[in-house]
């Protein structure tokens, strides 16, 4: 219990910093400048850093999870998905792992059936939750793209015109059911991170294999998105003010009078403490998910050999040199001699 509790209350104390340090002791700059700041410098090096450490890492075979065919005779069938045999196997397959989880999609879950009989059924649960989730964290993360630069961009407007589609048309007149209006992202962005947390509670297996790391950011992000719903549609922070500051942040000429409200600081420093903690994380899957060579080599053994580049250059020592090193001890023990074979 204390694994799924700990976590929780140390983004509840984070939370509570902010905002009692933002409205309490004036430290807004603290919350609002130099922490945002410190997490985006921490945040590229770290995950610049993992990045290259991982392409230093040396791969000197093929070892790409392979779930078909691979290409061999020309009259058997393969799966160019499954076992790619080229470059372009190798793109179709990485493109539908990173954007749509294929390999997620055939998780099994196995339980006993009566008999007793060990049973595997197919389980997309973990799949969908977690396809809800990236996607629409990916869009959140894009509609916040308004703040930071002036114009709007276009694709930043077609992205909030189909997520605020909870619209009616009446009269010639756009209704919104909500005011503001409503983004289907935040309401399923919230649906994506419980479902991802009661999955790892309510299942046993996953429980039991589950640590405080696994659950941090998990309520940190839950954290960031209620804060955010809070500001937009509850307690309503002034938006040309956040636009004013992050564009003063983004353009590296921050201006130390610009203060929002404190809900607004403790949306921001959690958001910083994510960007803190992600390139030290299992979050970094992100980035590690292109550089796995189980998923971006092609599965052509049959076809080219691969031979290990770092395998150090070993000096062959035939027999004949053995034995004339060691000629007059082996005679001693009256051991046989090839050289004296070859003699007689």
């Amino acid at each position: 219990m204390m694994k799924i509790l700990t976590p929780l209350i140390l983004v509840a104390a984070l939370a509570a910093a902010a905002y009692v340090g933002s409205s309490r002791f004036g430290l807004t700059n603290l919350f609002g400048i130099y922490l945002p700041y410190t997490a985006f410098v921490v945040f590229t090096l770290g995950f610049v850093w993992r990045i290259l450490d991982w392409a230093k890492s040396p791969v000197p075979f093929r070892i790409p999870t392979t779930a078909g065919q691979q290409k061999s005779l020309p009259w058997i069938k393969n799966n160019e998905l499954e076992a790619p045999s080229s470059w372009v196997g190798v793109a179709g397959r990485m493109f539908l792992e990173i954007f749509f989880f294929r390999s997620l999609w055939r998780n099994s879950r196995a339980f006993m059936a009566p008999g007793p009989r060990l049973t595997y059924i197919s389980d997309q649960v973990l799949w969908l939750f977690g396809m809800i989730f990236h996607w629409s964290f990916a869009l959140v993360f894009l509609r916040h793209y308004r703040f930071f630069v002036d114009p709007v961009p276009g694709f930043v407007t077609l992205i909030e015109g189909v997520d605020g589609f909870f619209e009616i048309v009446w009269h010639n007149q756009v209704h919104n059911i909500t005011l503001p209006g409503l983004y289907v992202t935040d309401l399923l962005l919230l649906a994506g991170v419980t479902g991802l947390f009661l999955k790892r509670v309510l299942e046993g297996r996953m429980r039991l294999l589950s640590l405080p790391q696994d659950y941090f950011p998990l309520y940190l992000i839950l954290a960031i998105a209620l804060t955010g719903i809070n500001m937009r549609y509850l307690n309503k922070v002034d938006v040309v003010a956040v636009k004013n500051l992050m564009q003063s942040l983004i353009s590296l000429r921050p201006d130390p009078s610009l203060v929002v409200a404190p809900i607004f600081y403790v949306h921001l420093f959690l958001v910083s403490a994510l960007a803190l903690y992600f390139p030290f994380s299992k979050l970094m899957h992100a980035g590690g998910i292109w550089m796995s060579p189980t998923r971006n080599l092609a599965n052509n053994s049959r076809a080219k050999r691969h031979l290990n580049p770092w395998n150090p250059v070993i000096k062959i020592r035939t027999y004949k040199e053995y034995e004339a090193d060691f000629k007059d001890k082996m005679a001693s023990v009256d051991l046989p001699l090839e050289t004296e074979t070859e003699k007689d």
